[in-house]
């Protein structure tokens, strides 16, 4: 398996519903701004809405850091939005959610799941430039914490702003970091 961490986003075009229109978002779109790519199985599932509403309650937290989040799944654009009209928690949505019927998209980030036409639980956090920084898949029982991914986006911005420093286990914002160098070996 290779990593996809640092690798270029890839190419897309897909369709979104998004605060009550649909539209069109491309790789493009992406570029110049940090980003979140939220992948999960289906809509109208079980662990799905609490993951997204997790997402859009940290909405407001991940837009002052510049970022923004995309949710993906293999639904299209049109199930979006019966989603949105038909779900309570659904509605608190606020940023894009993509719709890749054809998984081409899902296959790019790898979490495609062929004999399902599903998506795995795939998070990916990209800087500005469109690397890939942070990725995690779980397996599709497994719910994400949208607390740990803030601290994650937050770690990989510092780092970005800071070349020369690292971020320890548990690092969050204010914290503490390292600079890496030969007098740091074996004393930490």
């Amino acid at each position: 398996m290779q990593s996809i961490i640092n690798s270029q986003l890839p190419e897309f075009k897909v369709q979104a519903y998004h605060n009550g229109s649909f539209k069109t978002v491309t790789n493009k779109d992406v570029l110049g701004k940090w980003a979140i790519f939220f992948f999960y199985p289906a809509d109208f599932t079980f662990v799905c809405p609490t993951e997204l509403e997790d997402m859009a309650n940290k909405y407001a937290k991940f837009q002052e850091l510049g970022v923004e989040v995309y949710s993906v799944s293999a639904d299209t654009h049109f199930v979006h939005k019966a989603w949105h009209d038909a779900s309570e928690t659904i509605r608190k949505i606020k940023y894009p959610m993509l719709a890749d019927p054809t998984g081409a998209l899902i296959r790019a980030f790898g979490v495609y799941i062929e004999e399902d036409g599903i998506a795995y639980r795939g998070t990916f956090v990209v800087n500005p430039e469109g690397q890939i920084k942070v990725t995690e898949i779980h397996d599709n029982g497994i719910g994400r914490n949208a607390d740990e991914l803030l601290r994650k986006v937050e770690a990989a911005q510092f780092v970005a702003a800071h070349p020369n420093e690292v971020c320890p286990a548990k690092w969050k914002k204010g914290d503490t970091t390292l600079k890496p160098s030969i007098d740091l070996v074996g004393k930490i």
